[in-house]
């Protein structure tokens, strides 16, 4: 399971991160696509990128970037979150339409497009197949939540075909659909971040224990539809930062918010779900933060500190 986060400062730069959460790790890297790199598509042809270097963490595959998260230089990012037993992807290409494969998809996206409106607009004609990129790895059912420094939207590719939604709470996690997430929020209206006024019951005086207590019914536990309710709740109560420093630790903060601890979720295989990493995206710097479960303190790699113009991928 995942969850997904992006927010603005003060000046407009976008800060966009995610928490992967599963029982082990699949050997990811921060891996930086430099802006001469040249990729084969599975159904459109080379392609390169438009917006400059992309970062973010991944697999490669037969030299192809299997982005978890990314980002790129004009500053639009994509995280693919899990989403089994709803997404619902094209069984072949589709006539008349851009044809995506799943697994190539969030590097299509920041390959070809710099805002979530280029993105939103191309969609509107856009496939996602279900093609793996070899044997060795299946096609992985994901939805998915696109960001930039103004906005958000999550797609989802189901059996109704291709679905966009306007993302106001600009958080995503799993199951079920962001349509009914975005329904069950009205359950939680009565969370409130202040401290309540002293009340009399009779002539009792009533006065809370401390801070929260206006907080009392935010789910607490990870399953997804909780996750997604104290996210969007920590999210948008959070106090807007000015500094990069601030911004970095406010996004930590918030996806910890939410962070899976082992042993305490179990999956069908019997073992344990955790944040087996936190990553996140800064336009201010053009920088990468990240964290894994076994180390908390918080790792960076810059764009500025490698060679953005050369053809092959880094591997960090």
């Amino acid at each position: 399971m995942c969850t997904g986060v992006r927010f603005s400062d003060n000046e407009g730069n976008m800060y966009f991160g995610r928490n992967l959460d599963w029982t082990e790790g699949y050997g990811q890297k921060v891996v930086l696509t430099p802006r001469g790199y040249k990729y084969q598509s599975a159904f459109l042809g080379e392609m390169e990128s438009k917006n400059g270097a992309i970062i973010g963490m991944a697999i490669v595959v037969e030299n192809t970037p299997l982005y978890f998260d990314c980002a790129n230089e004009s500053g639009l990012a994509i995280a693919g979150l899990n989403f089994p037993g709803y997404a619902h992807y094209e069984k072949d290409a589709v006539e008349g339409k851009t044809n995506v494969a799943a697994y190539e998809f969030p590097l299509w996206v920041v390959m070809n497009f710099s805002t979530v409106d280029e993105v939103e607009e191309a969609l509107k004609n856009t496939a996602i197949v279900a093609k793996p990129i070899n044997e060795q790895f299946p096609v992985s059912e994901l939805h998915f939540i696109i960001g930039d420094k103004d906005r958000s939207i999550v797609v989802e590719y189901t059996e109704k075909g291709m679905e966009i939604f306007k993302n106001d709470v600009d958080i995503l996690t799993n199951q079920p659909g962001y349509a009914w997430h975005q329904e069950n929020l009205r359950n939680y209206m009565n969370l409130e971040p202040k401290r309540p006024a002293e009340v009399k019951w009779g002539k009792q005086k009533l006065v809370p224990f401390g801070s929260g207590s206006m907080m009392r019914g935010i789910p607490g536990d990870y399953y997804s539809p909780s996750r997604f309710v104290r996210v969007a709740y920590l999210n948008t109560h959070y106090p807007v930062k000015d500094n990069e420093d601030e911004n970095v630790i406010r996004l930590f903060h918030t996806l910890t918010g939410v962070a899976m601890i082992d042993g305490a979720a179990a999956m069908n295989s019997g073992k344990f779900e955790k944040t087996i990493y936190t990553g996140g995206y800064s336009t201010a710097s053009k920088t990468y933060y990240y964290n894994t479960y076994d180390n908390p303190a918080i790792m960076h790699v810059s764009m500025d500190d490698y060679d953005l113009d050369k053809s092959e991928l880094t591997e960090i």
